[in-house]
């Protein structure tokens, strides 16, 4: 099979989250020769008629989907599997829908909360052009997380992204302030203090396969300093946090039973947002033992030192192996 594996064109070289596409399209091109088919790389940017007249001419048979972003930003990259849908090309992964509506946190949170799945409160989305309804007083958060609407990859995250509950009357103000940071478009999230966990979901023949859950360690961080996987822990080799935030699948009997609800979780939102292919959710989960769904991922990093590969390898499956079911899913949808 002739599989065009696509991926948007780097604009910023020196941003390793930009870059890091690359190490994710050479992992599936190499897996795909693996095991018999023929790779067809390509790089997808805002000339999408370009992009239409090169696949229309190299006609491939599917169409791999690692586009993360569009002109730098996650706010676009809905379109290239929109132009599929439109060209009647198959693709492996999520459709343009599922990836519209996770790619907007607070559509997916609007989502999860209508569907009655936990999810922390939040204010906005704010575009600094007009001001957000804050919530009552008695239910100001200890503390608030500014995030970027549209961007993922920890984009905009850092210690300037926490402000305690107290300054609530202020947020308005402070979300018009980040938002040309942030893609253009933020909010405010109830922070949850405790536990960082990831569950990455697989497709296959008999439906979507949790892989094993990864909970984040915050291994020697101060009494004082927020336990999350800010920017510098994800793309920063020289900071502190990059080398002391590990994944850890080994759990005691006394985490059974919310590992089970982390897993039952991930299936809602799997069949919620109609996901396909392969997808990521992360969770926090506070002092209670009560989870909280923070995002979707319906398209995320395949790296091979990131976490899905991680969660692949933990459960006993190889590289190639996952890239053979995402691809088999995709013809078991009927659309090739």
């Amino acid at each position: 099979m002739r599989v065009a594996v696509v991926h948007n064109a780097i604009i910023n070289a020196n941003s390793p989250d930009e870059e890091d596409v690359l190490a994710q399209a050479d992992a599936v091109s190499e897996a795909l020769q693996r095991l018999g088919h023929t790779p067809l790389r390509m790089t997808c940017d805002l000339n999408l008629d370009a992009v239409r007249q090169q696949l229309s001419a190299e006609r491939p048979d599917l169409v791999f989907n690692l586009v993360e972003s569009l002109m730098g930003t996650g706010r676009l990259l809905h379109l290239f599997p929109s132009l599929l849908d439109a060209m009647a090309q198959p693709y492996a992964g999520a459709s343009a829908e599922a990836i519209f509506m996770t790619s907007n946190k607070t559509v997916a949170k609007t989502r999860l909360n209508a569907a009655g799945l936990p999810t922390p409160a939040w204010v906005g989305p704010c575009t600094g052009s007009r001001p957000v309804t804050l919530p009552d007083s008695h239910r100001w958060p200890s503390r608030w997380i500014i995030k970027s609407v549209w961007e993922h990859a920890s984009i905009g995250i850092n210690e300037d992204s926490f402000l305690a509950g107290v300054d609530t009357p202020h947020l308005n103000g402070l979300l018009s302030k980040r938002a040309p940071q942030l893609g253009g478009a933020c909010f405010a999230e109830a922070f949850i203090e405790g536990r960082e966990f990831n569950l990455s979901v697989l497709d296959g023949p008999e439906g979507p396969m949790v892989l094993p859950p990864a909970e984040i360690v915050f291994e020697g961080f101060k009494e004082d300093q927020i336990r999350i996987v800010d920017y510098r822990a994800k793309w920063d080799p020289a900071s502190y946090e990059y080398h002391h935030t590990p994944r850890r699948f080994d759990f005691g009997a006394e985490d059974t039973y919310l590992l089970s609800q982390l897993e039952a979780l991930a299936l809602q939102c799997w069949d919620l947002f109609d996901l396909g292919g392969y997808a990521r959710v992360d969770f926090r989960v506070d002092p209670d033992n009560q989870p909280w769904v923070l995002e979707i991922n319906a398209n995320p990093c395949l790296s091979p030192d990131a976490g899905f590969a991680a969660a692949v390898a933990q459960a006993g499956l190889s590289f190639d192996q996952a890239v053979e079911r995402i691809i088999a899913a995709a013809a078991g949808s009927g659309s090739l």
